[in-house]
């Protein structure tokens, strides 16, 4: 394969400066207080020994030390609150997730002299922060923060398939995960073609979560015959070890950094885990180390318990296919919403309408069983879209054409990606973490994304904003009730939750408002439903949480089935569970045509483009799935990336709404933006 990095050629003086370090201890208890310790490598180049002086500059702190290193000969030397005291802060920034608080960071500028001539300088850049593990009570791995549990919230990331991202488009995906409320990224390897994605990870408070890659795929790529391991042999193990310090030693300063990763399916040969373990942990001793992301196979077969380590305590049982929203409530055994699930998600996000025409010649479009079609789907159990659209139709009902099917594709992703967040909220801390298979694309394709490879946002982009907003209402497929799920680290009193139930005619069945406490980090059942009386076969819930003052904080509409899904668990693969029973949401098809007042109003704002879009239900019944899009005058195509408040909304009778987005001012490449408004019954 060859280089894939950028190659520096640094030069320096007499000494140099090298392996740098900062890491830092919080008081959890009042996080405020906090120690940091700068470490280095320190090379003398000369042929004599010297006398060398290092100084560290933070903020308003700087310290100096001399140290004495032999000719051609190198020492590793410290800066500790011990010796230092200058280095116990009183008021610490901290580095928070995205979410809870902001990503603080500082920067560090180290320099060496002789002499008083300097000969060495350099700057890093590092968060004040701690990461610590925990074993909840059924033996489930979790991740602290500063000492708050955190849940992770996250999706899989994958570089460009030709390594061709720049860093504007890795900086916009990474705001795409802020946007849509996560807070981590999985890397099934050391990836990126530079630091970048790591320092917009930082910015933005966003975990990383990064190690080795699959290692079932090794025979298939490299010819290398799997093993019950780990394809690596004993005389490799040494090779592998300084492989992956490299990458520790590259990376430590990353607040963003949580975890390094020895193996995603499998574990590590017991010796070569040992040498792993030693040596990760004498040059960064602050992260965990995760053995494997698997525990279990979903056949009970395949066990990852380590000799050295134990249980891993994470699991990964799929589903990777389509499945139903009920699935992430009902299922205690394979994917289900227990425990912290690395890998899974629901399947097939097929992109909005425009990325494919863009994706497919014009005369393979329909049906989406062709070649084409397969052709951008995945490989093996993945290479078609058959068992998302067996369940597609039977929910649904059948499209005629390509653009019914995108637009009503939508709906799927959007419903079949919040559950699965939100079953994860609301079993916290029984369940410690989820992450999404996949965040992005390496090329146009059908299959796991949340947005598509041209940037395009799915219906699963929003479905996930508003799943994981950090404070939310939320409604339990399982048990039929409404849930209120917290992320932030401080309690919230006098809200007000507010839930109306309305049949397909839009007739309103059922209004209750009441008013709820909530501690941190917690999340509460806060009314059932199970009990709703005449309902059509298809139904609307609308939840909503407000504060005190009566400002919307979160809210969600649902649409639901009294005809429910019924899960085959017997007949589970490890890649899906099969349904015996569908719900029919086939009424949305014919839903009333509403008239939807809409008004746009144009800003700039530094290096952006500002819309406020005012939307006006001037009928009797629900304006269903309201897609809002921002188009060039000239092209007549999306504007990308795009960052709305809310999309794919739903307006109930006589609703009015304010919706932001913006764009980032080069992205309109001279065209003036123009707001358009499409929907499921919108009368045009």
């Amino acid at each position: 394969m060859g280089l894939w990095r950028g190659v520096k050629i640094i030069r320096t003086g007499k000494t140099a400066l090298n392996d740098i370090y900062v890491r830092s201890e919080i008081d959890t208890a009042t996080l405020k207080s906090a120690k940091l310790i700068i470490g280095f490598n320190l090379k003398n180049h000369s042929a004599v020994a010297s006398k060398i002086k290092v100084t560290a500059e933070i903020e308003n702190i700087k310290i100096e030390k001399e140290f004495e290193v032999a000719a051609n000969n190198s020492i590793e030397g410290t800066f500790t609150p011990t010796e230092f005291k200058q280095l116990i802060l009183n008021d610490a920034r901290l580095w928070w997730t995205n979410g809870i608080g902001n990503p603080e960071l500082y920067s560090l500028s180290i320099s060496s002299s002789v002499d008083d001539v300097i000969t060495d300088h350099k700057t890093i850049r590092f968060g004040i922060r701690t990461i610590e593990q925990f074993i909840n009570k059924d033996g489930h791995k979790g991740f602290k923060v500063n000492g708050k549990k955190v849940l992770i919230k996250g999706a899989g990331w994958v570089d460009d398939l030709t390594l061709a991202d720049t860093d504007e488009k890795v900086k916009v995906q990474v705001e795409y995960v802020r946007h849509m409320n996560l807070n981590t990224i999985r890397l099934e390897g050391f990836w990126g073609n530079s630091e970048k994605l790591f320092d917009y990870a930082d910015e933005n408070g966003i975990l990383v979560m990064l190690g080795w890659s699959c290692h079932w795929e090794w025979q298939t790529y490299c010819g290398r015959p799997e093993t019950d391991f780990m394809s690596i042999y004993p005389n490799e193990y040494k090779l592998h070890t300084q492989s992956f310090a490299d990458q520790v030693m590259w990376l430590r300063n990353h607040p963003s950094v949580f975890t390094w990763v020895l193996g995603s399916d499998k574990l590590p040969p017991t010796e070569l885990e040992a040498m792993l373990n030693n040596t990760i942990g004498k040059i960064d001793p602050t992260r965990p180390i995760l053995a494997s992301c698997k525990y279990y196979d979903a056949d009970d077969v395949f066990n990852n318990t380590s000799k050295i380590s134990g249980p891993t305590g994470v699991k990964m049982r799929g589903p990777y296919d389509y499945v139903t929203p009920n699935y992430w409530y009902v299922d205690t055994h394979y994917g289900g919403a227990y425990g912290f699930n690395t890998e899974t998600g629901p399947g097939p996000q097929v992109p909005p309408i425009e990325s494919i025409e863009r994706m497919l010649p014009v005369d393979s479009l329909w049906p989406p069983t062709n070649s084409a079609w397969n052709f951008h789907c995945g490989r093996n159990e993945f290479h078609t879209l058959k068992k998302f659209l067996n369940d597609f139709n039977n929910r649904y009902g059948e499209s005629s054409d390509v653009r019914d099917f995108a637009k009503m594709c939508q709906i799927s992703n959007y419903e079949a990606i919040r559950p699965m967040y939100e079953a994860f909220e609301s079993n916290k801390y029984s369940s410690t973490g989820v992450i999404q298979w996949m965040l992005n694309s390496a090329w146009p394709e059908m299959y796991w994304q949340l947005y598509d490879w041209y940037l395009m946002p799915t219906g699963a982009f929003y479905g996930t904003r508003n799943a994981c907003r950090p404070l939310n209402i939320s409604y339990n497929y399982g048990t039929k009730s409404v849930y209120v799920s917290s992320d932030l680290i401080e309690p919230h009193k006098d809200l007000k939750v507010k839930v109306k139930v309305f049949n397909l005619d839009s007739k309103l069945i059922y209004s209750q408002s009441l008013n709820i406490d909530i501690s941190a980090n917690t999340s509460k059942e806060v009314l059932s439903l199970s009990e709703l009386k005449n309902l059509s076969t298809t139904y609307f819930v609308d939840l909503r949480l407000y504060k005190k003052d009566s400002s919307l904080i979160a809210s969600n509409f649902y649409w639901l089935s009294t005809q429910e899904d019924k899960l085959d668990f017997k007949n589970s693969l490890w890649f899906t569970t099969p349904n015996s029973h569908y719900a029919n949401l086939k009424g949305l098809r014919s839903l009333d045509k509403v008239s939807v007042e809409s008004n746009s109003q144009f800003s700039l704002a530094g290096d952006k483009q500002i819309v406020s879009v005012s939307l006006k239900n001037n009928s009797s019944k629900i304006a269903f799935f309201i897609e809002l899009a921002l188009k060039g005058d000239k092209t007549g195509k999306t504007i990308l990336p795009v960052f709305w408040d809310d999309n794919y909304i739903s307006l109930l009778p006589g609703e009015s709404r304010t919706i932001s987005a913006w764009v980032y001012n080069k992205d309109l490449e001279g065209q003036k933006p123009i707001f358009e408004i499409d929907g499921i019954n919108l009368d045009k």
